[in-house]
C-alpha cells in the first residue's frame, strides 16, 4: 500500500483532517498506543475522503506504523500479527514489579545506589555488572523524588517530547490550588507538579495533598506505587494497565472527607484538540457520577495548560473554560521560557473552568486585577472602554481600530484594501482564515451543522469507491511541528507567526 506521507505529499487540494469521534459503541483497532483515531479528509469544497485509522499519540509511520482503512475487512492472520506486535511494544516489566524493585533500591547504603543513563532504569545490585560499559552515576535521595530531573526528557517531536514546568510555574500551580482548597491532584502530564505534591507533604507544614499522576511515559512506574501512576493516553482516554487502572482513577476521583478534587492537564502543543478534550470530558463524568447529587451537573474543576491561539478551538469543544493571562514556563523548550533563550513572553496559558477571580495571579511577576473583568490579567492588558474587556492574548498591549470595531496586536495595522487590521508585509486580497462553511461557503455556520452536509458525503463516497487509497493526508496529533500540516494546524501556525 501507498505511504500515507506519499499521498498526502501529492495531493495539492488538501484542506485538512478531522477527528471522527466513534459513537454507539463502536470500537478502534488498537496500535501500541491503545485505540486508534479515526480521520476523514476534509477537502476545500467540502467533500470528504475515505476515512481511516491511524496511530493517536505518533504522527510518524516511522514512530508507529498502523493504518487501516475504515471499511478494511482485516483477515484473523493479520489480526494475529498486529496483537503479537502491540504484545512485542509493551513494557518489559510490570508496574507491580517496578514497586517491589524500588522498595529494595530505596533499603540500599547510598554508595549502592545506582542509575543507568543509557537505559533509563534503576539498578540494584545484580544487575550492575550487565551494564558495566554504560553510563551509570550515583542517586541521591533528593534526586529519588525528582524523577523528572533524574530521567532524559524523551525529545521525539513526531511522537512523545516531554516539556517540563519550571519551579515558578509548577509552584504557582500548586500554590494555587491548595489556595482552593483542593486536596486531590489528577497530574494529567504533569510530572513536575506530582513531585511538588509530594515534597511538599514532606515538609509537614501544609494540610496534605494527594495526587496521581496519568502520563504515557511508563519510566516513571519506577518511582511511583500503583496508586500514585497510571500508565495513560490523553489522546485516547486508554489505560495501558485495563480495568485496574481505571480502578485506581475512580478511587482517586471520589471526594471523600469533603477533599475537593481537580485536574490539572499539559498536554502536548501540536496535539489535536478535539480528541483531547474528548479524553478530559468522559474524566469528569467519572467524576461527576461519583459525586453525590449536589454535584450532579457539576463540571469537574479542571486547567488545560495549552498555547493562547488555540482559544477559539478550546473554547468549541469545552465552553466552560476560560483563558487566563497567566504565562506558563518550560525548563527544556528553546522557546516558551523567559531568559536569553527563550521569548520575553510564553504564549502557554491556562484554560480553566474555576471563577477566574479566584485565581490570583501574582503582583511581583506583573499582573493585575481587573475590577470590570473581575480577573487577573498582565499589566500591559489594559481595559477597552469601547470593547469593554482586557483584549490581549499575548501579553503585549493591544490598541484599538475604530474601523474594525475591535482591538488588534501592536505590529497589525489597517488596510483599506482588505477592510481589516493585519501585518505591515500581509499578502492584500486574501481572506483572514474565516472560511466558514467548507461545503456551501457560508459564514453562518460550520460544515458539521450544513443541510447540505448529507450530500456532499454521497457524493464524496461515490467519488471514492472510484477512487479507493487516494487523498489520504497524513494525521498529526502529537508534539512539534508537522511536515504536512492539517488546515487547523496551519492557521494556527499562522495565528503564532501574526503575534510577533
Amino acid at each position: 500500500m501507498k505511504d500515507i506521507k506519499d499521498m498526502a505529499e501529492n495531493n495539492d487540494d488538501s484542506f485538512g483532517i478531522e477527528v471522527i469521534l466513534l459513537e454507539g459503541g463502536k470500537t478502534a483497532p488498537c496500535c501500541p498506543h491503545g485505540p486508534t483515531l479515526l480521520f476523514e479528509k476534509v477537502s476545500k469544497g467540502g467533500e470528504t475522503g475515505r476515512r481511516f485509522y491511524a496511530c493517536s499519540a505518533c504522527r510518524d509511520r516511522k514512530d508507529c506504523s498502523f493504518f487501516q482503512w475504515e471499511d478494511d475487512k482485516v483477515s484473523e492472520v493479520r489480526l494475529l500479527a498486529r496483537e503479537a506486535e502491540n504484545r512485542s511494544k509493551r513494557p518489559p516489566i510490570s508496574h507491580q514489579t517496578y514497586c517491589t524493585r524500588f522498595r529494595k533500591f530505596d533499603s540500599l547504603p547510598l554508595d549502592q545506589k545506582t542509575f543507568c543513563r543509557d537505559c533509563q532504569t534503576l539498578l540494584l545490585p545484580g544487575e550492575r555488572e550487565a551494564h558495566s560499559s554504560h553510563q551509570c552515576i550515583g542517586v541521591t535521595a533528593a534526586q529519588l523524588r525528582r524523577p523528572s530531573m533524574l530521567l532524559c526528557p524523551l525529545d521525539n517531536k513526531k511522537s512523545n517530547a516531554q516539556y517540563l514546568f519550571t519551579d515558578r510555574s509548577a509552584h504557582f500551580l500548586l500554590d494555587t490550588l491548595a489556595g482552593l482548597g483542593y486536596r486531590k491532584v489528577l497530574c494529567v502530564g504533569t510530572p513536575r507538579l506530582q513531585e511538588l505534591i509530594k515534597l511538599r507533604n514532606l515538609e509537614q507544614k501544609h494540610e496534605p495533598m494527594k495526587s496521581l499522576l496519568l502520563d504515557i511515559d511508563f519510566r516513571y512506574a519506577q518511582f511511583y506505587s500503583q496508586d500514585e501512576f497510571c500508565h495513560y493516553n490523553m489522546f485516547n482516554h486508554h489505560f495501558f494497565g485495563g480495568e485496574a487502572s481505571s480502578a485506581v482513577l475512580q478511587a482517586f476521583l471520589k471526594e471523600c472527607d469533603k477533599e475537593k478534587v481537580v485536574m490539572v492537564a499539559d498536554p502536548p502543543f501540536g496535539g489535536l484538540v478535539k480528541p483531547l478534550a474528548n479524553s478530559f470530558s468522559l474524566i469528569s463524568q467519572t467524576w461527576r457520577k461519583l459525586q453525590s447529587s449536589e454535584s450532579s451537573n457539576a463540571d469537574m474543576p479542571m486547567m488545560w495548560i495549552f498555547p493562547y491561539f488555540f482559544e477559539p478551538r478550546i473554547r468549541e469543544c469545552l465552553p466552560s473554560l476560560t483563558m487566563l493571562d497567566y504565562q506558563v514556563d518550560y525548563d527544556n523548550h528553546p522557546l516558551y521560557k523567559h531568559g536569553k533563550t527563550g521569548r520575553k513572553q510564553s504564549p502557554v496559558r491556562l484554560f480553566t473552568n474555576i471563577c477566574p477571580k479566584d485565581v490570583v495571579l501574582p503582583k511581583e511577576e506583573g499582573y493585575r486585577f481587573c475590577s470590570v473583568c473581575q480577573r487577573y490579567v498582565l499589566s500591559l492588558n489594559k481595559h477597552c472602554a469601547k470593547c469593554n474587556v482586557c483584549p490581549s492574548k499575548d501579553g503585549r498591549e493591544w490598541k484599538h481600530c475604530s474601523a474594525c470595531e475591535k482591538c488588534v496586536k501592536p505590529s497589525w495595522k489597517h488596510c483599506q484594501t482588505c477592510g481589516r487590521c493585519a501585518l505591515p508585509d500581509h499578502p492584500c486580497g486574501q481572506s483572514e482564515g474565516k472560511e466558514g462553511c467548507f461545503i456551501c461557503g457560508s459564514l453562518l455556520h460550520k460544515r458539521k451543522a450544513c443541510p447540505r452536509r448529507d450530500i456532499s458525503r454521497i457524493r464524496s463516497h461515490r467519488s471514492n469507491t472510484k477512487k479507493t487509497g487516494k487523498n489520504v493526508p497524513q494525521h498529526s496529533v502529537s508534539k512539534g511541528k508537522a511536515k504536512r500540516k492539517s488546515g487547523a494546524a496551519r492557521r494556527a501556525k499562522k495565528m503564532a507567526a501574526q503575534s510577533v
